[in-house]
């Protein structure tokens, strides 16, 4: 069995295609893909039985070129140090690219937390955001969720930081409760973000969302609002899978009654009433229009993506194509909307909610929205005209648009010492 590409390894390759396009020198190429700075940790934890295990957490902060590093935390039982370092390099092209002022990082910690109570994952994420603590801070780096992780989950990390600190920092994570400094908006953020990006594509092919299907690998946090929101906003979405399993109906499903039913304790969307099961290698295989992996990496490979039939694929995941699926799928037709496009609605929001802590003044949610719209569409359209102009794939567009941006900050710092 030929092994896949790691994340790591992807992200390296399609750094370095975009090196190459862009003509930058070795030494800058060694500059952009070495992390800055890396963390690893151990967070021992005592379990509601008394007994103690030992978990390893990490941070990476791989570019501080353009601002402080932001990058969200995965509890996720696959999660290491080179996936860690994979998901910082692309936070940092990704806030690059929609000209925000960040440089990117990422955390993790290995844990399956399915396996945990409430009370020891409280454990786990305070002890981890001590352990990390000192390379952490508003002016230097902001966490947020991701994989495994919520709004909860950094209302703990904001507290655990303040406490040590001694007084309240709201803005040392985005991604809170609205309660505790969070910004409206923030929790549907990244799945508006891929469904303005999905529409862009569409207005540029002269489609209308009206005329579309829709599957969606990942009904989680991302994945499940994108298709409630492009249900809502006239697409037919066919097909939604989670971890255990996926529901297809070829007239279409209600993503929003389903989303209900998950949060009534509705362990999968698989048995779904009035669908048929779908396995995840299925969904991702459908001939639909528009295929949203919104779930991990590596997803679409060279095993594949000769199978993928949607025209389009747009990207809710960090990283579910691998570059030589990328190659698979250009050669075809198909068109995918990069990752570091279509799901940086979250940093985007994540920025404004930032913003807003710095300065104790709060935005409504139909501002936040407006200003992501108008972020996000100026993104695809830069994108998209340096694409047409260079006669490259759109990954490679926002990657030399990110990397390039990234690179300039670095000529203009200079190199201390």
């Amino acid at each position: 069995m030929v092994a896949r590409q790691s994340a790591w390894e992807s992200a390296q390759i399609q750094l370095a295609e975009a090196v190459k396009h862009l003509g930058l020198d070795d030494g800058t190429h060694q500059l952009l893909a070495t992390p800055r700075r890396e963390m690893t940790v151990s967070i021992p934890l005592r379990r509601d039985d008394g007994h103690v295990e030992v978990l390893r957490g990490y941070r990476v902060q791989h570019n501080l070129s353009r601002g402080p590093a932001k990058g969200g935390i995965r509890y996720h039982p696959s999660t290491d140090i080179d996936e860690v370092r994979a998901l910082a390099m692309w936070m940092t092209w990704k806030c690059a690219l929609i000209g925000i002022p960040y440089g990117g990082a990422k955390g993790g910690v290995t844990i399956d937390p399915r396996l945990y109570s409430r009370n020891e994952l409280e454990r786990v994420t305070r002890r981890y955001a001590s352990e990390i603590g000192p390379i952490v801070g508003p002016e230097k780096d902001i966490p947020a969720p991701d994989v495994g992780t919520d709004d909860q989950t950094m209302a703990w990390f904001m507290d655990t930081y303040s406490v040590n600190k001694g007084y309240t920092v709201t803005g040392v994570v985005t991604g809170k409760p609205v309660s505790v400094g969070g910004s409206q908006g923030r929790g549907g953020a990244t799945s508006r973000g891929v469904m303005y990006s999905a529409f862009a594509a569409l207005r540029e092919a002269g489609i209308s969302p009206r005329e579309v299907s829709v599957a969606v690998q990942g009904f989680g946090k991302v994945g499940g609002l994108a298709a409630q929101y492009l249900h809502d906003a006239g697409c037919k979405v066919v097909a939604v899978s989670d971890v255990k399993g996926g529901a297809y109906n070829a007239m279409g499903l209600n993503p929003a009654a389903m989303l209900r039913a998950i949060k009534s304790g509705m362990e999968s969307v698989a048995g779904y009433p009035g669908t048929d099961p779908i396995s995840n290698e299925e969904l991702i295989e459908l001939d639909v229009d528009i295929l949203v992996p919104a779930a991990l990496e590596g997803v679409i490979h060279d095993g594949n993506a000769d199978a993928v039939k949607a025209r389009f694929i747009v990207e809710g995941a960090n990283g579910p194509t691998t570059p030589d699926a990328d190659a698979i799928l250009e050669s075809r037709g198909a068109i995918v909307v990069p990752d570091i496009l279509a799901n940086s609605g979250g940093v985007a929001v994540s920025y404004f909610e930032w913003v807003q802590d710095l300065q104790a003044y709060w935005w409504t949610e139909d501002e936040v929205n407006d200003r992501l719209r108008a972020i996000m569409d100026k993104a695809y359209d830069e994108v998209s005209t340096l694409a047409r102009e260079q006669g490259v794939s759109l990954r490679t567009a926002a990657q030399m648009i990110g990397v390039g941006r990234v690179a300039e900050a670095h000529r203009t710092r200079g190199l201390y010492p």
